[in-house]
């Protein structure tokens, strides 16, 4: 019978969270990867993980991918505005499968964040918190990886374009948060638990700064108006909305929205989060 679901297992953190519940030995057999595509999955498949097709906007493939399931990891979906429905779909197949706990992955400061990824996740929090369903949130921060993939772009072009102003980013690599879904996820203490999950905070200067420092070539950060940030990423070939979208973003950190203590993550993990010069050591060209 296996243990242990993870949907969205053919992505980035879905493929973590799979390893890491490998490291802890947790048999192959136990795993269930629920993805979308089974070429995608057929390493693990090759593992011992079982693998089960479903898709979160397909509820009909959703009962057969949870059955036999103890507990849940649902990593959220990436559509904005989509996934209270899409989630709902997932959280009630697991109440049907008589899934023992929904671990489920949000963003950070979720009840009270004025971003605009916050409200799909406040309501995906009331709909488990309404469903039944025992559960833990991990309300993670922001992925150290959001920067370091653009780490080519920033040593070609010697700067950082953002309107993040002064705010504090508290961000941590996708591993790090891996690491503690398969913690909450394996361990009994997580009923009902909300954690706020966090790294270590820097503005863009200090990422700027870190970047410099780490790799040798000369790295600024350079702050504009949210239109004018917008405006330029229009003429890097961004299209409109989602160029609208990234610059609220940066509105958002700005506010100081992304911020908060790692308190919660190095609990998790049993160990201090990973430092930001680690991360860009590690990603550097």
């Amino acid at each position: 019978m296996p243990a242990y679901a993870v949907t969205g297992a053919t992505g980035h953190l879905g493929r973590l969270v799979i390893e890491d519940l490998l490291d802890r030995g947790v048999p192959a057999a136990e795993i269930v990867a629920v993805a979308r595509s089974e070429a995608k999955a057929a390493d693990l498949a090759r593992r011992g993980v079982q693998v089960r097709l479903a898709d979160y906007s397909l509820p009909e493939t959703l009962p057969a991918a949870l059955d036999g399931v103890r507990r849940l990891l649902l990593i959220s979906g990436d559509v904005p505005g989509r996934r209270p429905a899409l989630h709902a779909a997932v959280i009630e197949a697991a109440r049907a499968a008589g899934v023992e706990r929904v671990v489920y992955t949000g963003l950070l400061r979720a009840g009270t964040s004025a971003s605009p990824l916050a409200p799909d996740h406040r309501a995906t929090e009331e709909i488990l918190a309404a469903s039944g369903v025992p559960f833990t949130v991990l309300r993670n921060g922001w992925y150290t990886e959001n920067h370091t993939d653009q780490l080519p772009r920033y040593l070609e072009r010697g700067e950082i374009l953002g309107a993040a102003g002064s705010g504090r980013i508290s961000a941590a690599p996708r591993a790090d948060y891996a690491g503690a879904a398969a913690a909450a996820l394996t361990g009994d203490e997580h009923d009902g638990a909300v954690y706020e999950l966090a790294g270590q905070a820097f503005t863009l200067d200090e990422l700027a700064a870190t970047v410099t420092e780490v790799t040798g070539t000369k790295v600024v950060y350079r702050d504009l108006p949210a239109a004018e940030y917008a405006a330029a990423l229009r003429r890097s070939g961004m299209d409109e909305g989602t160029a609208a979208f990234v610059a609220s973003l940066d509105e958002s950190i700005a506010r100081g929205d992304l911020e908060a203590g790692a308190g919660d993550l190095a609990r998790l993990l049993g160990r201090p989060v990973t430092p930001l010069d680690e991360v860009i050591r590690n990603a550097r060209p």
